[in-house]
Formats: C-alpha cells, sequence, structure tokens
C-alpha cells in the first residue's frame, strides 16, 4: 500500500493555524485541486496570499505531499458545516486530490492515486477517532459552493475499506422533501439551502443521477445511511 510520509514536510505552506484547543480532529474532508496540474496547484496551495492549504496533495500517480502537520489547522474547507460544527478547519483532516475539476475537464481519478489515498486515509483514521460517517467530501459540507471530489469520486471503494459510508443495500420510501431535510440533517448535511443539500448528498451517495430531487430512492439511501450510522 502506498504510504504518504507525515513528517517531515515534503512541501510545507504556510497557510495554517493552530487548532482551537479543545477540537477533536474527527473529521476527513476529501477535495480535488480543480487545477490544470499538480505544480499549479501545489504553488497556490503554498501561496501566502492565497490563504488556503491542505495538510497532504495527492498527484494523479500516486505521489504524495505533505504541506501541513495534522496538529495545525489547514485552511481547505472555507465556510462549512457539518453535524451542526462550522469550524469544520479546526477539527479536520484535508487531503486534496490533483484533478481538474468541473471547469477544466473533470475526469475519473486513477488507480495510483486511488491507492495512495486509502493508504493514507487507513493511517490517518489510525491516529484520530474519526467515525466513518465523518468522512466526507468538500461538497457535504459546503453544499451551496462546492462540488468537490464529485460524482466521478469512487466512495464505495473508500467506504469498503472502513474510510467513510456506502448504502448497499437501498428501498426507495415514500417521503416528502421536508422529510428528506429532516433526514438529511439528522445525518450531518446544513441543510438552510434544501436543494444544495439534495443535490450535495446525491452527488455522493447516487452519482447516477444527480438532479437535486426528493425523491423515493433519495430518501431511502438516506434513511439506509442512518441505519448504517448508528
Amino acid at each position: 500500500m502506498t504510504r504518504v510520509a507525515v513528517s517531515p514536510l515534503s512541501r510545507p505552506s504556510p497557510n495554517h493555524d493552530p487548532r482551537p484547543a479543545d477540537a477533536p480532529i474527527d473529521m476527513l474532508v476529501l477535495h480535488y485541486t480543480g487545477m490544470r496540474s499538480c505544480g499549479e496547484a501545489l504553488d497556490r496551495l503554498c501561496d501566502p496570499a492565497a490563504k488556503v492549504s491542505a495538510h497532504y496533495l495527492i498527484d494523479e500517480d500516486g505521489t504524495g505531499h505533505a504541506l501541513v502537520a495534522e496538529d495545525h489547522r489547514a485552511w481547505h474547507a472555507g465556510a462549512s458545516c457539518w453535524r451542526g460544527a462550522s469550524d469544520v478547519n479546526g477539527r479536520s483532516i484535508g487531503i486534496e486530490l490533483v484533478n481538474p475539476g468541473h471547469e477544466f475537464g473533470y475526469r475519473a481519478f486513477p488507480e495510483p492515486q486511488m491507492r495512495a489515498l486509502l493508504g493514507l486515509g487507513r493511517d490517518i483514521l489510525a491516529r484520530h477517532p474519526i467515525r466513518p460517517r465523518d468522512v466526507v467530501g468538500h461538497s457535504d459540507v459546503a453544499p451551496a459552493r462546492k462540488k468537490d471530489p464529485g460524482e466521478l469520486f469512487d466512495w464505495p471503494r473508500l467506504a469498503r475499506a472502513g474510510l467513510g459510508l456506502w448504502p448497499d443495500k437501498v428501498e426507495p420510501v415514500p417521503a416528502s422533501e421536508a422529510e428528506v431535510i429532516a433526514m438529511l440533517g439528522a445525518y450531518g448535511y446544513d441543510t438552510a439551502d434544501a436543494r444544495a443539500a439534495i443535490t450535495a448528498f446525491q452527488r455522493h451517495f447516487r452519482p447516477g443521477r444527480v438532479d437535486g430531487a426528493s425523491d423515493s430512492d433519495t430518501a431511502g439511501r438516506v434513511r439506509a445511511l442512518l441505519r448504517l450510522a448508528g
């Protein structure tokens, strides 16, 4: 299994600050870079003027870069919320995956990159009390702003490795939009923008049809996840 070194930092970024003293590290947030190349992404993540960073970046060939020490808060999630916590940066590890994203030619994440992510993800979860339901995408914690890592990301594979949840057995259930939104809120989503929350959920858990509709299949998937989450 491919590993990414934790220390020393291979490409230190100045964009970080101390974590809140009382905040556990209990989330893992996955992103795509949304830029044309790994070099371009690294330059931005390490540019003081950009004021963005992540703890790690993984290139498409599986090469990993450690940018910010895990005991510091990297600036990767921005305005975000998960399970009622608004300082996602303060309680999470952020991993950027090199991918041009929806703006520059979104494509599937290659095998070497996924293998490296699985290895790094397992290492991170061995160090921190991160529950599977709290392994999320940027779009999950910022549904009105973000799409990454997007509908081509292989969430089921991560779930099989213990890095997240995936509802294998889904039975459609009739539910109103209000009921769907209530279930999404119970799972962890910020539902202030109802359609954005549904769309983000579908992008993660029903990538074959991302339409923002609160249909019976979406309701069944949320209900199945709530059962898995316990």
